[in-house]
């Protein structure tokens, strides 16, 4: 797949609220269609999708695509249900942990996207000089 075309964040803005939310997307769409141990339809949806040969909301509305969501929606809650008490709280631990690091990431990435903020001036001060005070 890495010698296809590849989506953009732009690309989802027909199903997401805004640009952070069609960028996550991506990024789980990314995880699923590269993960071995996802499989089935919902990988191949994953790899449809980023490929750009079927649209995010044409996805939703495909009856197998959804169908293999919602099954792997069940055995995710069936194995949530089946944890003791120390599993959960492990469990809760490593989400927190691997959460702070995606949120560190995610800060990361943003700030080279919106690239070197603070003082520097991107469009020419009046006079076309840019000295030291405003005019």
């Amino acid at each position: 797949m890495s010698n296809e075309r590849q989506i953009q964040d732009e690309d989802l803005m027909d199903v997401a609220q805004d640009p952070e939310q069609a960028h996550r997307l991506r990024k789980a769409l990314k995880v699923l269609a590269d993960n071995p141990n996802v499989g089935g339809k919902l990988q191949e949806m994953a790899q449809e999708v980023l490929s750009g040969r079927i649209g995010m909301k044409d996805a939703i509305q495909t009856p197998g695509y959804m169908d293999a969501l919602g099954d792997r929606m069940t055995e995710i809650r069936r194995a949530a249900e089946n944890q003791t008490m120390a599993e959960r709280e492990e469990s809760r631990e490593k989400f927190a942990a691997w959460q702070k690091e995606q949120e560190a990431k995610e800060d990361e990435e943003r700030a080279e996207r919106d690239g070197p903020s603070g003082n520097i001036v991107t469009t020419p001060r009046r006079g076309g000089r840019g000295g030291g005070h405003r005019g």
